[in-house]
């Protein structure tokens, strides 16, 4: 069994094709969402033009490079400014009329914002401005607001847009992996009469599949050995977790996805046949199953169902050992959801995998 270990080892290796889609594939999604959401990343470039002179004024393009949330140029020319948010050159313009500001009845009172509807960063924007604008008001009047909300976070541990992507990156990358590759492999494997050939040799077959397996689970931990240090290093992820937690979780996880595979490989006479099955499985997982977004935004009836979907408890139970240090079994459910889809999984192959067709 462990000459068939490290020769599986050794064929994953050079299969340079299938080493693409493994390893660098999902570090495609992490690096391009750790360029965008990860360090000293901003939501956007905006324009300011600024035509007053007074301290109001002033404080406002002090108070909007403060917030670090955008990249801010100057202007002179208003027109200038919108032909550049045409040219997806900028996404918003701030412009402060002359003498906004000025305490007089005639000067302007209003700052205006030109944005690009295609673009969201005008709900920040706006915020931003506002928020000034309105301590701005208190202050002349001397007076304070009566009634006010206050923001409290469930926890006071730092966490980002990216920190919630890359547990979902990670758990995209081992369900197309795993899927993909046991299910398609063996499909190809049997195609071409090796699963035959095994019948035939003294190697008994559960260890062909052992092997098969503790191979993909090496290729599994490189994997997210990888995936982590890139958002851990590179682009400053937050994970409080254990990493001695988080690996083996992320493993189960592997299992999870490559006993789907058998699924498949079971199913599919032919490795093409195999190959759209798994897609059919994988993508519609990646959208609705919480890897990008959170699935509560989902509309109530789609949640209901999406929640109990492979993917998505495994990426629940990642978040929440890698960002809040919690344990495996925090919530049981998505425990016992996880466990339930390797049994069936597992179950189903048993009863259906075939060494061949014959």
């Amino acid at each position: 069994m462990w000459k068939l270990f490290i020769s599986d080892l050794k064929m994953l290796a050079r299969n340079r094709q299938s080493l693409f889609w493994v390893l660098f594939f999902p570090l495609m999604f992490t690096f391009i969402f750790g360029l965008f959401f990860g360090k000293n990343t901003s939501l956007g470039s905006i324009a300011v033009v600024n035509k007053s002179n007074t301290q109001i004024s002033s404080g406002l393009v002090e108070t909007l490079d403060k917030t670090e949330l955008f990249k801010i140029q100057k202007e002179d020319n208003l027109d200038i400014a919108k032909d550049e948010i045409k040219r997806s050159k900028i996404s918003a313009v701030v412009f402060i009329p002359e003498d906004f500001g000025a305490l007089n009845p005639d000067s302007p009172k209003q700052v205006e914002i030109v944005y690009d509807p295609g673009s969201q960063i005008y709900s920040s924007l706006s915020g931003a401005v506002g928020q000034y604008l309105t301590a701005a008001n208190y202050q002349i009047q001397n007076s304070k607001p009566i009634f006010s909300s206050t923001l409290v976070p469930v926890t006071d541990r730092k966490l980002t847009y990216f920190d919630f992507v890359l547990a979902g990156v990670l758990g995209l990358a081992l369900m197309n992996s795993s899927i993909i590759g046991i299910g398609v492999n063996l499909s190809k494997y049997r195609e071409d009469k090796i699963l035959k050939r095994i019948t035939t040799t003294p190697i008994k077959s559960w260890k062909f599949i052992l092997a098969e397996v503790l191979s993909r689970i090496v290729i599994n931990f490189i994997q997210i050995s990888i995936i982590l240090a890139v958002g851990k290093y590179l682009f400053d992820a937050h994970i409080y977790g254990n990493i001695f937690i988080i690996i083996p979780v992320a493993l189960v996880g592997a299992f999870l996805f490559q006993s789907i595979g058998f699924v498949v490989a079971a199913l599919s006479k032919t490795a093409d046949a195999a190959q759209g099955m798994a897609q059919a499985i994988s993508i519609p997982m990646m959208f609705l199953a919480g890897v990008f977004f959170p699935v509560d935004s989902l509309p109530k009836w789609l949640y209901t169902f999406v929640q109990y979907l492979p993917l998505a408890p495994l990426l629940r139970i990642l978040r929440g050992v890698m960002l809040e240090g919690t344990s495996p079994f925090f919530e049981p459910k998505n425990a016992i959801i996880i466990f339930s889809w390797i049994v069936v999984a597992l179950l189903i192959s048993i009863y259906k995998f075939k060494l061949s067709d014959e």
